[in-house]
């Protein structure tokens, strides 16, 4: 072969290895911008969720002394008001659904294991008619209960007592109150009426206590 041809063939093959090298670089760079991006977006994800490591979980008090570790949170980022709430059960894996209510705080958070999904400030029982303390289970429940003993409707209802004590939602209002249930808003109870069934743990408490401890 002519040496002319060797050197156009050898610059040719220079030329592909070049390009073939631009390509591959190319694709790397790409490569490192999407796994930039994708851990971005995660971490912003990540901000709506205060989450806890394994080794330094923190546990939540619950009536009769007992204590539960949870993972994580749901940062909510301001004070909540009448007719509040949140949900987001996107960080949640598995595990069983449970409430705790605390009273002093007029909040209720909703777990399913240990990741908090949903939390909302709620109504609960006047003076004369106080909500009962402790721990419960759900034992009916009902899309459209209406009560014929204080001629009310309660949408969404998570009966909790043989004597009428239930969760449902309520017009969660400043100086509101209710006969003993717990009201908490329309959005949030039909949120909660899907995920919680009957055998759901219910947890009410009213303890000046701080809510969350270190793990032993």
């Amino acid at each position: 072969m002519p040496r002319k041809s060797i050197a156009v063939l050898a610059a040719a093959l220079v030329l592909g290895l070049l390009v073939l090298n631009f390509i591959q670089q190319r694709r790397e760079v790409q490569a490192q911008q999407e796994g930039r991006a994708a851990i971005e977006r995660l971490a912003r994800a990540d901000q709506n969720r205060i989450t806890y490591p394994d080794d330094a979980k923190p546990t939540l008090a619950l009536p009769g002394g007992q204590v539960r570790a949870v993972r994580s949170l749901i940062e909510v980022g301001k004070p909540l008001h009448f007719g509040d709430y949140v949900w987001d059960d996107s960080a949640a894996i598995s595990g069983a659904v449970w409430i705790r209510i605390d009273l002093t705080r007029q909040l209720v958070s909703v777990f399913r294991g240990e990741d908090e999904i949903g939390t909302a400030v709620i109504l609960y029982g006047a003076p004369e008619k106080p909500t009962p303390k402790g721990a419960f289970k759900v034992i009916a429940k009902a899309t459209d209960h209406y009560s014929r003993s204080y001629d009310a409707p309660m949408p969404y209802m998570l009966r909790l007592t043989n004597d009428g004590i239930a969760i449902h939602a309520s017009r969660v209002r400043p100086n509101g109150a209710t006969h003993g249930c717990l009201g908490v808003p329309m959005r949030f109870a039909e949120l909660l009426y899907r995920v919680a069934g009957e055998g759901t743990e219910v947890f009410i408490l009213a303890d000046s206590a701080p809510a969350l401890g270190k793990t032993a």
